[in-house]
């Protein structure tokens, strides 16, 4: 079993490479930088501002705490034509699960975002920080927020005063799930979800070298819940994500069919209708469906590989309104 290659990665100072070009060139990318009063700074990608595809692919990077590769290509799926965003990364636990993983609920009054990016290594207040040892302490904190408003003084306080920062160090990016830059940072996350659903499954994650993931880029919309179905939709029923391991292949063949989406008793309807169905509470669905719809494991110690899952073109096909 191999061990983690640091203990402090950098992942917020390697950000804010991508965070000075989207600064440097907003005009272009079609985003707003906004600086408070009371310290921090909001770069909207897509809640007021309109973004686009390489605001979307930038701001994907952040959310990976720019660890990673992210381009559009073309439809991997048969008969399903259309864009695609493709991930690699050599470094997957540490740009997924410490950094891409949206595992940090932020409500501040009225205001409620998912809050990913390598403010969530700074801060390491979440349970899945126990098991990935990562302590980071930067001096500039980037997050990324999946949100439909612009975050006011109190957010930044609220996230200063958890990461014991001043506002001023924080720079926050933000986009609704139904703009182009937001869907697209959501579709990034076929990688991510593998990760996600390998570490619950209490998969030995330290030994994955690599990742490259593909799901189809939805059609955006204004109607949150829809944007929600269709963005999960991409990765359940359309993602496809090849891990290289170094490890036996004992825990592959046990794991590997509980990983894919199709091993939940959610499976097999457009994600808006198991949204709706639990009225609008994540919580109520089953964890388990999180996670792409394919996964391709490419063992390093021995070249067998084994694939398991199932792509659903119709599904997607009703969920996209096609």
């Amino acid at each position: 079993m191999q061990a983690f290659e640091t203990i402090n990665p950098g992942l917020n100072a390697r950000t804010m490479e991508l965070v000075h070009r989207i600064k440097r060139e907003q005009d272009t990318l079609r985003v707003k930088f906004h600086s408070l009063d009371g310290g921090g700074s909001f770069i909207d990608c897509g809640v007021k501002a309109p973004g686009g595809f390489q605001a979307g692919l930038l701001l994907a990077g952040c959310t990976m705490g720019n660890l990673a590769s992210i381009q559009m290509t073309s439809s991997h799926l048969n008969g399903f034509h259309g864009a695609s965003i493709q991930v690699q990364t050599d470094h997957p636990v540490l740009s997924c699960l410490a950094s891409q993983y949206a595992g940090w609920q932020i409500a501040v009054d009225d205001f409620f975002a998912m809050g990913s990016g390598p403010m969530r290594a700074h801060y390491a207040g979440e349970e899945l920080f126990k098991h990935i040892p990562v302590s980071e302490k930067a001096t500039e904190i980037v997050g990324v927020l999946e949100t439909s408003a612009t975050p006011k003084n109190g957010v930044f306080e609220y996230l200063a005063n958890k990461m014991k920062v001043s506002p001023s160090q924080i720079t926050l990016l933000g986009a609704s799930t139904g703009s182009i830059a937001g869907s697209m940072q959501i579709v990034s996350r076929s990688v991510e979800t593998a990760l996600h659903k390998l570490h619950e499954l209490k998969f030995p994650i330290e030994c994955i070298q690599s990742g490259a993931g593909w799901a189809p880029l939805p059609p955006p919309t204004p109607k949150f819940t829809q944007a929600i179905g269709r963005t999960n939709d991409a990765i359940l029923y359309g993602g496809l994500v090849h891990l290289w391991v170094h490890t036996e292949d004992e825990i592959l063949e046990q794991l590997g069919s509980k990983v894919p989406a199709c091993a939940s008793g959610d499976y097999g309807a457009p994600f808006e209708e198991i949204f709706r169905r639990v009225n609008g509470d994540f919580y109520k669905i089953d964890p388990m469906l999180f996670s792409p719809a394919k996964i391709c494991f490419m063992n390093q110690k021995n070249g067998k590989s084994f694939t398991f899952g199932k792509f659903d073109t119709d599904l997607l096909t009703k969920s996209w309104g096609r």
